[in-house]
């Protein structure tokens, strides 16, 4: 299975208990289980041994919970290279994230992620948060399953991308 091919791969590059390890997506196409029980032994390996984990991975979730320093890529070019708590200290506001099967006006929309039904705004306070509410309830838009939540990697991340994209465009963002 791919799950114990996965399983050789590590063992193969741990057995001589190497000062860095490199992981290239090592969590691709892994069940939950696999995923978590490899994460616990290369953070004990990390911890214990004192190894250094150079990993890159699409799972921005992993990267926050696991890493102490993030390098970000944009066309092989390095456009963030900065601790973890550096990093997500970027983040312009908190998130106001909501499902809506309704069509955002204009001015919402200027703001807005949308994934599918999910909304995504950004918050830096509650008069803003009350702001967006009001204006989706204005324009008839029903806003479901609301919630705020603190900016994570993901949104970091998007923000990072959009700055080195209009910067390698001339733009300064």
């Amino acid at each position: 299975s791919g799950g114990m091919k996965r399983r050789v791969l590590v063992a193969q590059a741990l057995v001589h208990k190497p000062p860095v390890i490199v992981l290239d997506e090592p969590t691709a196409g892994v069940d939950v289980e696999l995923r978590q029980t490899l994460w616990q032994f290369i953070s004990q390996l990390n911890r214990r041994q004192g190894s250094t984990v150079l990993l890159t991975t699409h799972y921005l979730e992993e990267a926050e919970a696991l890493c102490g320093r993030i390098a970000m890529l944009r066309l092989g070019q390095v456009v963030a290279l900065e601790k973890t708590t550096d990093l997500l200290s970027r983040a312009s506001s908190n998130v106001l994230r909501f499902k809506t099967d309704d069509s955002l006006p204009d001015e919402l929309a200027a703001h807005a992620r949308v994934t599918g039904r999910v909304v995504q705004l950004p918050a830096h306070n509650a008069t803003e948060v009350e702001h967006w509410l009001a204006r989706a309830r204005e324009a008839g838009v029903r806003a479901d399953d609301v919630e705020i939540r603190k900016a994570d990697l993901e949104d970091v991340f998007i923000e990072v991308m959009e700055r080195a994209s209009g910067e390698a465009q001339g733009v300064s963002a």
